[in-house]
C-alpha cells in the first residue's frame, strides 16, 4: 500500500498520534461515558479540556500573564472585522500588505473605518516583505496589522520592525507554534486552528490585556474580547471539539519538546526541499531567501503544460494536495508540524524522478 502524505495548506494534515488517541477517546472519554462531541460546554469535562489546553498553549509559547487567551468561532476571517470592532474606534490603522490574506485583511476592516496600507509588496506579485525602513507608519495609529506567513504565497516576516507604542497585530494562523516566539512583542496574536493546531472552525486569540476595553459601542457581545475573556470564550457555545482536538495537539507538541524542537525540524523540512529546487532549473521558487516561508513551498516547473501529468503522478505515489493555489498556480507543498521529513523526503525523490522523465 502506499504511504501517503497530505500537503494541504489547510485543512491540513494532524499528528497520527492524535487522529489515534480522537479515535480511541471518540465514544467515551476518560471514563464519563460521552464523547466530546456530546459535553456540555459548561460541565466539568468541558472545563477541564479548556483549561489545560489553554496552560498548554501558555506553556508552549510562553504567554506572559498579561495577555488573555481566547478561543472564538469563525476563524481567522472573523478577526478581519473583530480586530477593528475592539481597536479601531476614532483612530486609524495602519495594515502591511504582502500577500493575498492580509490583502483581505484590508478589504475586510475598510468597511469600519480608515485603514491606511503602510507598505505593500503587490506591484512585485507579493514576492517579499518590504524593508521596514520603507513602512509608512503613523505613530497615533490604533494599531499596524501584519501577516506573518502567508499561505498563498509562500512569504515569511524574518523580523519585526520597531512600532513604537503602536501595538502590532499579527494573523500567525499558518505558521503558530512552528517556531519560539516572543509574545510580548504583540499587542494581538490571532490564528485560525486549521493549518498547525487542529480542525478547521476555531480561531485562538492571544491579546495583551490593556487592549481590552476599547470596542466600539456597535460591538455585540460574541464580537467583544473582553466580554469573551471575562467569560472565559464562553460567551456562547464555543466550538468544543475543535478545543479538544487543539489540546491533543498541544500536547503532542510538548512530548516533541516544544516549539525550539518543532523548529529545528521544520528548518531542515524546508532546507531539504528549497536546496532540491534551487538546484535544478526544472523547477523554480520566486521568493525572496529572506521571506521564504518554511511552512507553505509554493514552486513552478519550467514547463507548465508538465503540470497535470506531475500532479497525477504525485496522487499516484500518496503525495496530495499539490496543487497550488488558483491566484498564484503552480504547486505548493504546505509542510507544516505535523508532517514528518519523510513526507518532503518521498516529495524530493519524486520530483527528481519526474524531471528526469521529463
Amino acid at each position: 500500500m502506499v504511504k501517503i502524505y497530505n500537503f494541504s495548506a489547510g485543512p491540513a494534515v494532524l499528528p497520527k498520534s492524535v487522529l489515534e488517541r480522537a479515535q480511541a477517546e471518540m465514544l467515551d472519554w476518560h471514563g464519563s461515558g460521552m464523547s466530546v462531541m456530546e459535553m456540555s460546554h459548561r460541565g466539568k469535562e468541558f472545563t477541564s479540556i479548556l483549561e489545560k489546553s489553554e496552560a498548554d498553549l501558555r506553556t508552549l509559547l510562553s504567554v506572559p500573564s498579561n495577555y488573555k487567551v481566547l478561543f472564538l468561532q469563525g476563524g481567522a476571517i472573523a478577526e478581519n472585522a473583530m480586530i477593528p470592532l475592539n481597536l479601531l474606534v476614532d483612530k486609524t490603522a495602519d495594515y502591511v500588505v504582502t500577500g493575498s490574506w492580509s490583502k483581505r485583511s484590508v478589504e475586510d476592516a475598510c468597511v469600519f473605518g480608515q485603514i491606511d496600507i503602510a507598505a505593500s509588496s503587490e506591484a512585485e506579485n507579493f514576492t517579499h516583505v518590504p524593508a521596514y525602513a520603507s513602512w509608512k507608519l503613523n505613530k497615533n495609529a490604533a494599531y499596524v496589522h501584519i501577516c506573518t506567513n502567508e499561505t498563498i504565497n509562500g512569504v515569511e516576516f524574518d523580523g519585526l520592525p520597531n512600532t513604537g507604542d503602536v501595538p502590532i497585530v499579527a494573523d500567525m494562523s499558518s505558521h503558530i507554534l512552528s517556531r519560539p516566539i516572543d509574545v510580548s512583542k504583540f499587542g494581538v496574536i490571532y490564528a485560525g486552528a486549521q493549518k498547525n493546531i487542529g480542525p478547521a472552525g476555531l480561531c485562538i486569540v492571544i491579546v495583551r490585556d490593556d487592549l481590552l476595553g476599547r470596542a466600539s459601542k456597535q460591538t455585540s457581545a460574541v464580537f467583544n474580547w473582553k466580554t469573551q475573556a471575562d467569560n472565559h470564550s464562553m460567551i456562547n457555545t464555543p466550538p468544543t471539539y475543535s478545543i479538544y482536538i487543539a489540546g491533543l495537539v498541544f500536547e503532542w507538541l510538548l512530548k516533541q519538546g516544544g516549539v525550539a524542537e518543532i523548529e529545528r525540524k521544520n528548518i531542515a523540512k524546508a532546507k531539504l526541499l528549497y536546496d532540491y529546487i534551487d538546484s535544478t532549473d526544472f523547477y523554480s521558487n520566486n521568493i525572496k531567501v529572506q521571506n521564504r516561508s518554511r511552512m507553505n513551498i509554493p514552486f513552478f516547473l519550467a514547463d507548465e503544460s508538465l503540470n497535470n501529468a506531475f500532479l497525477e503522478g504525485a496522487n499516484q505515489a500518496g503525495l496530495l494536495q499539490l496543487k497550488g493555489h488558483r491566484m498564484v498556480g503552480g504547486m505548493r507543498a504546505s509542510i507544516y508540524n505535523a508532517m514528518p521529513i519523510e513526507g518532503v523526503q518521498a516529495l524530493v525523490a519524486y520530483m527528481k524522478d519526474f524531471a528526469s522523465n521529463h
